[in-house]
């Protein structure tokens, strides 16, 4: 069953989507959301899959000429490629959700596994258990991190 993503979801990647260099903060005081609510749907967005990472925007025409002759064709194209700017509807989106186990689809209302700051998601109760019994020692070991960076 995907996930039906809420009028803040839309929101927070709209702000994001416009700059994705703005702070929690910022989007907060945007959408006059708190910004431990912006950063908790945040979290929750990544953990899902949807938003898979930050990426700067490359303006090939800032880089000066003397640079471009040291920078490969290659490069330089690539660049380029990722330059365009593409606009994506997100109004009624629904994410279709990958178990983190068997990497089957979750069908249902995932079954989530909670430590330290990170969510995984699983499509039935066996895929959960197994992943806990598999990477319990890095589950421990993030979340004995965790308790030490709070205590900083």
């Amino acid at each position: 069953m995907p996930v039906e993503l809420d009028d803040t979801d839309i929101a927070i990647l709209k702000s994001l989507m416009e700059d994705g260099r703005k702070s929690f903060r910022t989007i907060s005081r945007e959408l006059k959301i708190s910004t431990p609510t912006i950063k908790a749907r945040y979290d929750r967005l990544v953990n899902i899959g949807l938003i898979k990472s930050i990426r700067p925007e490359i303006d090939v025409t800032m880089i000066s000429n003397s640079n471009k002759k040291s920078l490969s064709d290659d490069l330089i194209e690539s660049l380029k490629v990722k330059k365009k700017h593409f606009h994506l509807n997100i109004d009624n989106l629904k994410v279709k959700m990958q178990c983190d186990f068997c990497k089957g689809p979750i069908n249902d209302k995932p079954k989530v596994l909670k430590f330290a700051n990170i969510e995984r998601f699983f499509c039935c109760i066996s895929c959960r258990s197994d992943y806990k019994e598999k990477y319990g020692g890095r589950i421990q070991s993030i979340i004995e991190k965790h308790r030490e960076n709070k205590k900083n």
